[in-house]
């Protein structure tokens, strides 16, 4: 099985009411999906990095009553979880599909890592201009790159639960979106321009 695409159905499941409902439609319409893209992204990672990735798909366990407003698949060098470790996230909100390096508020050595890319920042803002930032995962908004403040990664180190998460956003009504060869190419040339900062990241340690 080949991933095709996503549909206007996979966007329309963060409309539907109550958790059991929702979190079944994400299991059955998505997460085989997520599967196709992770396994892809994957190999391709594990091959420019010259070391093997994991591929995670969100499971939304601790909920039990809210339903998830997005879902995502993460690739991570580690394969017990990801959390905790610089990762890629590809998800959906209702809206859009992101395509994230992430860097979380769990993560180990933030401090130094936070560190390096505040040296960095000036490589940063050289990244393509259709490249946005989030400062939390839990928020559907981003910030376009060239709004990227320095005083925005010193909050990234210096605030325990403060984030910094840097990659595409692609609006659910983008043609690459629905065509799977076009979304996965996207995908991965996303990851390949940041796979320069996802090393600075795990070199931080």
């Amino acid at each position: 099985m080949t991933f095709n695409g996503f549909k206007k159905s996979d966007f329309d499941t963060f409309l539907i009411n109550g958790l059991d409902a929702r979190m079944e439609a994400i299991q059955t319409r998505i997460q085989p999906k997520f599967q196709e893209i992770g396994n892809y992204l994957a190999d391709y990672l594990s091959m420019e990095l010259g070391n093997e990735v994991f591929v995670h798909i969100a499971k939304h366990a601790r909920r039990t009553v809210n339903p998830p407003k997005d879902t995502w698949l993460a690739i991570a060098d580690n394969k017990r979880g990801y959390k905790k470790h610089p990762h890629f996230q590809v998800g959906l909100f209702d809206d859009h599909v992101f395509i994230w390096l992430a860097l979380i508020y769990e993560l180990d050595h933030k401090t130094e890592i936070a560190n390096t890319f505040i040296d960095s920042y000036d490589e940063i803002k050289q990244l393509p201009s259709n490249f946005v930032v989030s400062l939390d995962h839990m928020k559907k908004e981003a910030k376009q790159l060239n709004e990227l403040e320095l005083k925005d990664l010193e909050r990234f180190r210096d605030v325990k639960k403060a984030e910094f998460l840097i990659g595409q956003h692609l609006p659910k009504n983008d043609a690459r979106v629905f065509d799977g060869e076009a979304f996965l190419h996207t995908a991965k040339e996303t990851m390949n321009q940041l796979l320069p900062f996802y090393n600075k990241a795990l070199n931080s340690k």
